[in-house]
């Protein structure tokens, strides 16, 4: 029998997005490995709401700004290194785009349509969420 005990990681990210042509379009990143593609995420700081933590993160891993709407849109899960991360997902709209980021040496990123974004996450749960995005700007 396994004993080992199960550990749950808290996360916070967004999904950044923006209208072009009345169209909505939003942002993936690929993952830090660069096999993936994956929403900007990362640990709750600890002296951080979740929102401002996945604002940082939006920073640090696409360089995006932008305000972070307060509620939720939802949560994923998924496995790194032996842990299960569950990720608390906000919408960010953004408002500043910069060329210069602190992981730009390690990411790409790319704007991309809802039903693109659905095809090329791996997350059952995230692309769930991805849908009600799409139904919410619908």
């Amino acid at each position: 029998m396994n004993t080992r005990s199960i550990v749950l990681v808290k996360q916070s990210g967004v999904i950044p997005y923006r209208v072009i042509n009345g169209q909505i379009e939003v942002m993936l990143i690929t993952s830090s490995s660069g096999k993936r593609w994956v929403i900007p995420k990362g640990l709750i700081e600890h002296d951080m709401t979740p929102e401002d933590s996945a604002a940082k993160e939006a920073w640090e891993e696409a360089g995006l700004l932008g305000q972070v709407f307060p509620d939720s849109m939802g949560t994923y899960e998924y496995y790194k290194s032996g842990y299960i991360c569950q990720v608390d997902v906000f919408l960010l709209q953004v408002k500043t785009v910069l060329e210069n980021w602190p992981e730009a040496h390690k990411r790409k990123r790319q704007w991309v349509s809802i039903p693109k974004a659905i095809k090329r996450v791996c997350e059952p749960e995230l692309k769930l969420i991805f849908g009600d995005l799409s139904h919410r700007f619908g």
